[in-house]
């Protein structure tokens, strides 16, 4: 059996960028021909660089099977780290490119709902001003999307709520702050106006919530069984603020999300229903890679994350 270090040495002096693209594009075609023709390469000549690699490595990449090839876990190993490698040399380009462009480097960062209305937004503002060069893109999504893509080396770092068992695999999660999930409908709601409101006052009302492979929808569900299997007359999912909020303004719907977004709307068209939930309390932090150092302009940006969200988690404490 191999070492470490000889498997190290193997791929660092045999494993070629061809190979790599290789191994992808039959992992995602399931087809050595079709991968192939995708590389202008002879099915032959395809079938023999795959078993040179698996000689090399002493394993079996690929089985055959009633669906195609199909990548054995060795194979999906080296796959994935390819995958990492092709994406990390395609933001190594960009950064080049925006360097010689006059931009001082990129990064891209994925936002969950409770990072996107204030704690992104103002570290943005900080590290531009310091950096006025630096091109950021924003990626918004669910954790379920958004890790992934972190994984594979797309985004450089996963602002919002940090999950609390999934996704730690390979993943390092810096805390920044408290979370809070809060039920919120439109400013002049009639359930504003209740003296003392409970959970049967909210029967009757439509729900926006997340989509069923987040742990806050699973919250959710859960708390509707608790509360007599309750199922909403009307349903929307949706993480979109902007269409939440636009819902929300036409409507007497009610929305499960976080609260700094009803406290860092604009014009006060949203308000908080005074009814405490049993779930939703977490941390909202940042998370990147284990094993990676950050690039300048990432690590930046963390700093000024951890700067903006020590204000914001001190007025919580005084608030409350």
């Amino acid at each position: 059996m191999q070492g470490h270090s000889q498997i190290t040495s193997r791929v660092i002096n045999r494993l070629k960028l061809r190979q790599l693209r290789l191994l992808i594009a039959v992992g995602r075609h399931g087809s050595i021909l079709h991968a192939s023709r995708e590389m202008n390469l002879s099915q032959p000549a395809a079938t023999k660089m795959i078993k040179d690699l698996e000689v090399d490595f002493d394993v079996q990449l690929f089985e055959r099977t009633n669906r195609g090839v199909v990548p054995t876990a060795a194979g999906a190993a080296l796959i994935r780290g390819g995958q990492l490698i092709f994406s990390q040399i395609g933001t190594t380009a960009q950064e080049l490119e925006d360097i010689a462009g006059g931009n001082a480097g990129r990064i891209v960062i994925g936002t969950l709902l409770a990072a996107s209305a204030r704690l992104l937004p103002e570290a943005i503002a900080r590290v531009q001003d310091a950096r006025p060069g630096l091109v950021i893109k924003v990626v918004e999504g669910t954790n379920e999307v958004l890790m992934p893509r972190l994984r594979a080396g797309e985004l450089d770092l996963v602002v919002g709520r940090l999950p609390v068992q999934r996704h730690r695999s390979d993943l390092t999660q810096v805390r920044l702050m408290q979370g809070r999930i809060a039920l919120v409908v439109r400013a002049g709601h009639p359930l504003l106006a209740a003296r003392e409101l409970g959970f049967d006052d909210l029967r009757g009302h439509g729900w926006i919530l997340p989509p069923g492979d987040t742990t806050l929808r699973r919250q959710i569900d859960q708390f509707f069984v608790d509360e007599g299997q309750y199922v909403p007359p009307r349903m929307v999912e949706s993480v979109s603020f902007v269409t939440n909020r636009a819902l929300l303004a036409g409507s007497d719907m009610i929305c499960a999300m976080p609260a700094e977004l009803v406290e860092g709307d604009p014009g006060g068209a949203l308000a908080e229903l005074p009814l405490p939930l049993p779930f939703g309390d977490g941390p909202v932090g940042a998370s990147f890679r284990t094993g990676t150092s950050l690039p300048p302009a990432a690590a930046a940006m963390l700093d000024a994350l951890r700067a903006v969200a020590q204000p914001i988690s001190a007025k919580d404490r005084l608030g409350k």
